[in-house]
């Protein structure tokens, strides 16, 4: 089936990555977490804007690239976390970025 295309209210899931870059890069071995401090309720695993069947796990190991979202219910559509698997990307830390703030880029080869 299709997932949500947007987040609704206040988005409280939230998807972690690790190693903590983004984009992700499918190389790393990357691991996605759907975190959520409020509820533990059932989790649904979105990849490229549809139900993937990862469906209950609150983290796994990605093994294709792709654009992942997870949705609980109750709190939400988590931002999208895009997953590479290119030869060359520039990457950021995957954290909120301010303006004026010194930002390390690794450019990824």
């Amino acid at each position: 089936g299709w997932c949500p295309l947007s987040p609704t209210g206040a988005q409280t899931t939230q998807l972690l990555v690790e190693p903590p870059w983004r984009p992700a890069v499918l190389w790393d071995r990357v691991t996605l977490t759907c975190q959520d401090s409020r509820t533990a309720g059932a989790i649904i695993w979105c990849k490229d804007g549809r139900r993937w069947g990862q469906e209950g796990r609150n983290h796994f190991t990605v093994t294709e690239s792709g654009t992942y979202t997870c949705d609980r219910p109750g709190t939400g559509l988590s931002p999208p976390m895009r997953v590479l698997d290119d030869w060359l990307v520039l990457q950021v830390p995957a954290r909120p970025l301010l303006e004026g703030a010194t930002v390390t880029l690794h450019c990824r080869a």
